[in-house]
């Protein structure tokens, strides 16, 4: 199987970046508008597929070599389980709710894995590759001369990065963050995580889109982590104006 990067990941980045071209072009209006939501959903879509490459990668180098056979190596978002709950499900909450949804997940097969500590990175990498874009995408914007409406763009797609590490880094099973924490639990805690692990994440988005105070608590904390990377909670929020122009 060939570990070359595919050209669906290649088509995700193209639209990321005519998005971010259209934001230059105008500082308000429908193009302004057409930018960021073509530069944040692709952009989104892209951190998908470096998120579970994330995971394939250091699964690779832990001992897993499965992963390359199943084309997890290739960026192909089409290899990260369904289609739809990879990609399209993710990326219609974004749009419908600005709650960055896990996407898809690559099938690891944990015997193979060298170690516990090695089994534990393998969940951490997906999280730590939200973050670091995260990061790499505020200092871009802190330090980069760009066009006010690019600014905006890339600030609301490093928030998204942001709210995606927070969310999956909490310790839920079927998140990653328990991910970090399974290999060292009891057996006893370990089977019970497997019974709830199909049903916890539900319960999790519906706490935060339905309980009173949870989602802002939730974003609360996203936005200490995005300005302790310095991003700016300015910039955010006028992108995340654009990105859901509909309400």
């Amino acid at each position: 199987m060939s570990s070359r990067i595919s050209p669906w990941f290649l088509l995700l980045l193209a639209v990321a970046v005519g998005g971010g071209y259209l934001t230059t072009l105008g500082t308000s209006g429908p193009l302004l508008t057409t930018g960021v939501v073509l530069l944040v959903l692709g952009g989104w879509a892209v951190s998908l597929c470096l998120h579970e490459f994330g995971h394939a990668l250091t699964a690779y180098r832990g001992g897993d070599r499965s992963v390359r056979d199943k084309g997890y190596l290739t960026l192909d978002i089409r290899r990260y389980t369904d289609l739809g709950l990879s990609f399209v499900l993710p990326v219609v909450f974004l749009l419908l709710g600005g709650i960055p949804l896990p996407g898809g997940a690559v099938w690891i097969e944990h015997g193979a894995i060298r170690s516990r500590a090695a089994r534990s990175a393998v969940s951490l990498a997906g999280p730590a590759t939200n973050l670091v874009l995260g990061a790499l995408l505020t200092a871009a914007v802190a330090f980069t001369p760009m066009a006010a409406g690019l600014a905006v763009g890339l600030s609301c797609l490093a928030l998204i990065q942001v709210l995606a590490f927070v969310l999956n880094i909490l310790p839920v099973p079927g998140l990653d963050g328990f991910g970090v924490l399974e290999p060292y639990l009891s057996t006893p805690a370990r089977l019970l995580a497997a019974r709830v692990r199909p049903w916890a994440p539900i319960v999790l988005f519906f706490l935060l889109i339905g309980v009173p105070g949870v989602l802002a608590v939730f974003f609360s904390l996203a936005y200490a982590v995005f300005g302790a990377i310095g991003g700016s909670p300015y910039l955010a929020a006028l992108g995340y104006q654009e990105l859901l122009f509909w309400r």
